[in-house]
């Protein structure tokens, strides 16, 4: 049989159900309002902040334009290029009035409606993006366990379809905005390839560094970059205003009438102007909904409008569509500057992607959808990590895309099908959040989810056409991405089970300690035994004195739990138990963390001992027993071979408990075990 050891205290325990949350002292998340209860000081500092004075909610706006918008702030790039040269819609009068009018309306009914208007009141807690959904998932109570589990796979997959839409991201908007430089200076296209490939490889190189210092001029430069969509729409609008009459949604459904499969293919092009919606959504952990939506309305909607605008009167004057439409909107002395500016859009863009992978995996290893993996905290930004593992794949597969694809408009063949794809997920999940925990009625909760499903339904299969192209790339990261989730998930439930069994009650174990004859000897000093949960004994805690002889005079069991919200506050994040008797010297405690927190045992040790404890442990000499427990193959019909092997080698992968939960290295005490599964 194959095996290899595994550090393992236990897998952080979900806290699934928001009645466990509410048992705990903290109140239900409240969809769409101020965090309550277990939401941090942070958040509520900066929502303070943002109602007493107009200059901190300007600043939060602005902050909001840095890291928010990149992605659909960068879609001018390449998007109508994409619309015109890549699916084929004819450069008339009628092509273009239909496709402009589309985009509009597409960019009104996806970012203005969907999105801001209803999906960002789904907020976990403050937190927002599609693993908040699934958290909040996690936590309602829907009739039927397959029906929750099909919905948590969903949730599950729409995430890997997050990481398949964020290898794209970077590689074409970095390659799009580089493409410029053939626009101002033709001999320099042969450049395009290697300068893409340096600026990526800067990119990902200085992510661990962090990006604090820089964030501070994200704001103010993606201001800058919408006044220049905005004026240089406003300029080719004025120059030709009959394009304005765009503006009404009749242009767009004429053409789906009378061109019904153009208009129809030309969706996989039309997607590209709200690739980045859900970062609306995604990042509501960094900002509010309120600076959101003000840098929304007042800022980016107007300039991409007016930029879109602007390159369909542009393509009226002269319907020759190249694959720099942007570009060209300049005067050639501009377009070389314009470059410099693009790439630095860019940039940014490909910055809030990356952040926002990273956020994401950590919220999944937190939630218990990955193994335990070397999360770095960047000092002074509060909620910044890094996670170099996720950091390498990142950059493996988009400089893959940028060889493989060599261009922007290749690029956008296979870009659209996965963003699609989790439009529809987080339609699906936002509106079962809808019914079970707003509990609006069916004729409100299916009429909405029809609608919107419709609009999400049609880009999704309209970018289907896109999969022998190129769109099978981020289809296939995608489905690699939810086998190692749902594979861990599982195999981590049966891994759970089977050292539960073997574990033993934990209340029968006191008992036997209490009852053994001769009495079991103490010995001075303190012992931690890390447990995956309440019920069962610790596997150390038991083989300790099965095999020594021996207890400490003080032994604390701890677990940790991990609540379906992304943060406990700190009266909420420690319950004591002596297990029903105070002169033992046992006592237990449950540590909660919110899935957003970082997870120290020492650190939540000095807090009770400081809040007080039935018995007395001295935190900076005590012991901690940690069990390694080997994983060999078995014959449990719950998983398939090819998974279990996969979840070994995850395993093998899982980073020590030791470091994840800040344990120190020189007090540990290792016990062996194994686990068939």
């Amino acid at each position: 049989m194959a095996g290899w050891p595994v550090m393992y205290p236990g897998f952080p325990k979900r806290a699934g159900a928001l009645a466990e949350t509410r048992a705990a002292g903290a109140s239900a998340p409240a969809a769409g309002g101020e965090p309550r209860g277990t939401a941090t000081a942070r958040r509520n500092a900066r929502k303070g902040a943002s109602g007493a004075s107009g200059a901190a909610a300007a600043a939060l706006t602005l902050g909001a334009l840095g890291i928010v918008f990149g992605d659909i702030g960068t879609s001018p790039l390449y998007a109508m290029s994409s619309i015109f040269a890549v699916h084929g819609v004819r450069p008339d009068v009628a092509g273009v009035d239909g496709m402009i009018s589309l985009v509009i309306w597409t960019i009104v009914l996806v970012v203005s409606v969907k999105y801001v208007t209803f999906v960002m009141g789904a907020d976990n807690r403050g937190e927002g993006g599609i693993m908040a959904l699934v958290a909040l998932v996690l936590g309602l109570r829907v009739k039927g366990r397959a029906g929750k589990a099909a919905l948590v796979l969903l949730g599950i997959f729409g995430v890997a379809l997050f990481f398949g839409d964020g290898t794209i991201t970077p590689a074409i908007s970095v390659i799009a905005s580089v493409e410029g430089l053939g626009s101002a200076q033709p001999g320099l296209k042969s450049f395009v390839l290697p300068v893409t490939l340096t600026l990526l490889t800067v990119l990902f190189a200085g992510q661990r560094f962090g990006t604090q210092a820089l964030g501070r001029l994200f704001g103010p430069f993606m201001a800058v970059w919408f006044a220049i969509l905005a004026a240089s729409g406003l300029a080719k609008v004025i120059g030709n205003p009959v394009i304005l009459k765009a503006l009404s949604p009749s242009y767009g459904l004429a053409f789906f009438l009378d061109h019904p499969l153009t208009g129809f293919l030309a969706l996989g092009g039309i997607v590209l102007v709200v690739t980045g919606a859900e970062a609306l959504y995604a990042d509501l952990g960094q900002f509010d909904r309120p600076s959101v939506t003000r840098a929304w309305v007042v800022v980016v909607f107007p300039a991409l409008i007016i930029n879109y605008l602007g390159q369909g009167a542009m393509i009226l004057r002269s319907p020759k569509v190249s694959t720099n439409l942007f570009f060209e909107m300049f005067p050639r002395w501009a377009q070389l500057p314009m470059v410099v500016v693009a790439v630095a859009a860019a940039m940014i863009a490909s910055q809030a992607v990356i952040s926002g992978a990273f956020s994401v995996a950590r919220q999944a290893v937190q939630l218990g959808f990955l193994p335990r993996m070397r999360i770095v905290h960047k000092s002074g930004a509060e909620g910044q990590v890094y996670v170099p593992a996720v950091n390498r794949l990142l950059y493996i597969a988009v400089v893959g895309l940028v060889i493989g694809f060599g261009s922007a408009a290749a690029l956008a063949s296979a870009y659209g099908i996965a963003v699609t794809g989790t439009f529809a997920t987080t339609t699906i999940l936002f509106f079962v959040v809808v019914r079970v925990l707003w509990k609006k009625p069916l004729w409100i909760v299916l009429p909405g989810a029809a609608a919107f499903l419709v609009v999400d339904l049609a880009f999704f299969t309209a970018n289907l056409t896109k999969v022998v192209s190129g769109g099978w790339f981020p289809l296939a990261v995608a489905l690699v991405i939810f086998t190692l989730l749902s594979t861990w998930q599982r195999g981590r439930e049966l891994v759970t089970a089977k050292r539960s069994a073997a574990e033993g009650l934990l209340r029968d174990f006191v008992e036997e300690i209490r009852s053994s004859d001769p009495p079991l000897r103490r010995v001075p000093g303190t012992a931690v035994f890390p447990t995956p949960g309440k019920k069962t004994t610790p596997l150390a805690l038991r083989d300790n004195v099965s095999y020594n002889h021996v207890l400490h005079d003080s032994v604390v069991i701890v677990s940790v739990e991990t609540a379906t919200v992304p943060h406990v506050g700190r009266s909420e994040q420690i319950a004591v138990d002596d297990l029903g008797y105070e002169d033992d010297g046992i006592v237990y405690l449950t540590v909660r963390y919110g899935f957003q927190d970082d997870q120290n045992v020492p650190a939540a040790l000095r807090q009770a001992a400081a809040e007080g404890l039935p018995v007395e442990i001295d935190v900076e000499t005590a012991t901690y027993f940690v069990s390694e427990i080997t994983i060999v193959l078995g014959d449990d019909p719950g998983m398939r071979t090819w998974r279990k092997r996969l979840f070994l080698l995850l395993s093998r992968t899982s980073k020590s408990p030791v470091d994840f939960f800040g344990l120190p290295q020189r007090r540990i005490v290792t016990m062996g075990s194994y686990i068939e599964l």
